[in-house]
C-alpha cells in the first residue's frame, strides 16, 4: 500500500511554462537617465557627493555658490506618478571639480544599481565619492535615541588604502547594515576601486543632524564652502527629503 506521507507525488498535470500564466506578469520600470548640460564632454571630478539625507539635502540646498548642470531622472514604479528629477550642481568658489548629486525622493529598490552606474560611469567619472545618507532603524543593531546625535562611515578598500576623509567619523558598528541606493553606490565604488566613502547621520532630521554634516563637510571635504544656514534655518530641514514612512528591505550590505 502506497505511503502519501513518503512516496512521490505524481506529475504535475501542468508543465512549468503554463505555471507561469497564472502569475500576472510584475510591471517593468522605464531605465533611469542622465542629462547633463554637455552630454559629449565627460565630467571628471575630484569629489563626487550624492546628498540623500534630510540634513545633507538641507545643507547643499543652502550653497548659493552653485551651477545647475544636469538632472537625474528617476522613474515611478507605478505608471500613473510622473518620473521625478533630481539636480545636478558644480560647487563654485572649492579648489577642484566638485558635483553634488541631490537625491530628494526615494529610489525604486529595482533600479538602485542602474543609478549607481549612471553616476559612477561614463558621463561622470569621479575620482573620489561622498555618499550622505541618514540611519534606518531597522538595520541598526543598537539603541537609537531622538536625543542623542551621531554618524558612522563605510569606506571601501582604496578610502582606506588612501587616508580617510572623515577622520573623526567611527566605523558603522558591526551587525548594522544599510541598503538602498546607499549600499549600490559604496557597491559600485569598491567594484570599481575608487575612493569612496558612505557617511550616515542620526536623527534623520532636526537641527542637531543638520549641524554635524555642516561641520563634517566644513571640517573635513570643502572648507571653502560658504553655506547660509542659521539656527532658525535648521529648524526646518524636514522639509528636505525622502520619504521615510515608505521603508524599503532590499538588498543588504555590510
Amino acid at each position: 500500500m502506497e505511503d502519501p506521507l513518503t512516496d512521490i507525488p505524481p506529475p504535475s498535470r501542468f508543465f512549468p511554462e503554463d505555471l507561469n500564466n497564472f502569475t500576472p506578469p510584475l510591471p517593468s520600470l522605464t531605465s533611469p537617465s542622465l542629462s547633463l548640460s554637455e552630454p559629449n564632454a565627460p565630467r571628471q571630478p575630484s569629489l563626487l557627493i550624492v546628498a540623500m539625507s534630510s540634513p545633507s539635502l538641507h545643507l547643499f540646498h543652502h550653497v548659493s555658490s552653485k551651477t545647475l548642470i544636469g538632472t537625474l531622472l528617476i522613474p515611478e514604479s507605478s505608471s500613473k506618478e510622473k518620473s521625478k528629477s533630481c539636480n545636478i550642481y558644480v560647487m563654485n568658489d572649492v579648489d577642484g571639480l566638485v558635483i553634488v548629486v541631490s537625491i530628494e525622493f526615494v529610489v525604486p529598490e529595482e533600479i538602485c544599481h542602474a543609478v549607481a552606474k549612471l553616476l559612477i560611469g561614463d558621463q561622470i567619472a569621479p575620482e573620489r565619492v561622498l555618499i550622505l545618507d541618514s540611519i534606518k532603524s531597522q538595520n541598526f543593531r543598537g539603541r537609537l535615541s531622538p536625543d542623542e546625535t551621531f554618524g558612522f562611515k563605510l569606506e571601501t578598500t582604496m578610502e582606506r588604502l588612501g587616508g580617510s576623509m572623515l577622520k573623526e567619523i567611527e566605523y558603522f558598528p558591526s551587525g548594522s547594515m544599510v541598503d538602498g541606493l546607499a549600499a549600490a553606490l559604496i557597491a559600485r565604488c569598491q567594484m570599481k576601486k575608487i575612493k569612496g566613502t558612505l557617511c550616515v547621520t542620526w536623527p534623520g532630521h532636526g537641527g542637531s543632524a543638520v549641524s554635524l554634516v555642516k561641520s563634517m563637510i566644513i571640517k573635513d571635504v570643502l572648507p571653502q564652502l560658504k553655506v547660509s544656514v542659521d539656527g532658525k534655518l535648521e529648524g526646518e530641514s524636514g522639509r528636505f527629503g525622502q520619504n521615510k514612512s515608505r521603508q524599503r528591505y532590499s538588498e543588504l550590505y555590510t
